[in-house]
């Protein structure tokens, strides 16, 4: 065995005794599964982290690899049940470097936390990533290594325990501005971060999602939460082109990867979903944000809020999943709901929970939608309170609302 096996080898042992050593339930499967990984590491010699002609050297010790099935991307999205965002954490944006992780409150995520996620039965776990605070100037738009690497650590967390993990392109919006005067330098700028990415990560196998923007909009306009302009949607489906086009040509498993286009600002609203484009390719599909009914999901502060789920606004839930089955899924484009939840409003978990069971109840019979809960972390206090697992103590804040979602899975 030459020495850059042997170091290789050392390494992807190191990798799968820390996977074992880790708290949280650790059930056998998901040891057995980061093993299967150890081992898959080890038997990749480092020249194939280097022989695709590009300047991205993975580190042997976060190396992964994998297989992409020759299945639809319906196929794949249909083996998804429930999902959960590490939100509030790689795509804080306060502070610099890899110390960014933290400076929203939320603590650096563990493997023990992935695990305690994971083995609750969250099997699709979405990681929010903010880019364009660790990347150089043009036109290289170089990512900071050490970011792409911790990066990649937390992803391993989640890919090494068996699960679907989607990594995005998250708070872009102050560079990201989609309209005819910023698209060609935004467009440039997508199509240098993406490829880096794509490079990086394109050995993994299918259980490994790209989703190209994030609830992408013009801040501030009278239009940002409406649907957006004719302009802003054309610009929107440029950059899911770009995004689709750059991984597409990295090759290797990014040849076939699952790969998430969406509507401007992810919107659900009818004409931001009918107007959207749908690129030509078997493995796409879309990512859609539905926080719905917005009375009752947001603390609106507003005469017409919910603080009950009485059933009375069950309609929007059936209009919105109708919609989603008619645009998309009827044309075997399927859709992942990678943002929902409700926030917590003095203590209503009993009703979070009632809310819970009607959403994902018609997000199964309706479409066979899997959505993933937004977490920021924030459960008592803070910003939005959406937290349902405390990251400080690897608990859940709330069994009511957490078993739900578990209960309701499709």
């Amino acid at each position: 065995m030459n020495k850059k096996n042997i170091i290789t080898l050392i390494s992807a042992l190191a990798v799968c005794s820390a996977v074992l050593s880790s708290c949280g339930q650790g059930n056998s499967s998901s040891s057995s599964k980061a093993e299967k990984a150890a081992s898959s590491a080890a038997e990749e010699s480092s020249e194939n982290n280097t022989d695709n002609n590009d300047d991205t050297t993975v580190p042997t010790d976060l190396a992964r690899s994998g297989e992409v099935r020759d299945i639809s991307a319906m196929e794949l999205v249909g083996e998804m049940k429930t999902g959960w965002n590490l939100g509030n954490s790689l795509d804080a944006t306060g502070g610099s470097g890899v110390e960014s992780e933290v400076s929203w409150g939320n603590p650096k995520t563990t493997q023990e936390m992935i695990d305690a996620v994971y083995n609750k039965g969250f099997d699709v776990i979405r990681m929010p990533v903010t880019w364009g605070n660790h990347v150089g100037e043009a036109p290289d738009y170089k990512i900071d290594e050490a970011w792409l690497d911790r990066v990649q650590e937390v992803v391993n967390y989640a890919y090494d325990d068996g699960a679907f993990v989607i990594i995005n392109s998250h708070h872009e919006e102050d560079w990201r501005i989609p309209d005819n005067e910023h698209i060609d330098t935004v467009d440039e700028k997508t199509a240098a971060i993406w490829k880096q990415i794509a490079e990086r990560f394109r050995d993994y196998g299918d259980h490994l999602i790209f989703e190209g923007l994030n609830e992408p909009r013009v801040k501030g306009s009278p239009e940002e939460w409406n649907g957006g302009t004719e302009e802003g949607r054309r610009c929107i489906d440029r950059l899911n082109k770009t995004f689709l086009d750059t991984v597409r040509a990295t090759g290797g498993n990014n040849e076939k990867r699952l790969l998430l286009m969406t509507t401007y600002a992810s919107s659900s609203m009818g004409k931001a979903i009918r107007d959207a484009a749908i690129p030509e390719d078997e493995h796409i599909g879309f990512s859609i944000h539905a926080y719905t009914p917005y009375a009752f999901t947001y603390n609106a502060n507003a005469d017409w809020e919910l603080f009950e789920w009485d059933e009375s606004h069950e309609g929007e839930i059936i209009s919105l999943m109708s919609d989603l089955k008619e645009t998309f899924i009827d044309k075997n484009v399927p859709v992942i709901l990678t943002e929902y939840g409700a926030v917590n409003k003095d203590n209503n978990d009993e009703e979070r929970a009632e809310w819970v069971s009607c959403y994902l109840d018609y997000a199964e019979k309706l479409g066979g939608i899997p959505c993933v809960w937004w977490d920021n972390g924030y459960y008592s206090s803070g910003n939005e309170l959406f937290g349902i697992f405390d990251r400080n103590n690897c608990s859940w804040f709330t069994d009511t609302v957490t078993d739900a979602l578990i209960e309701h899975s499709k």
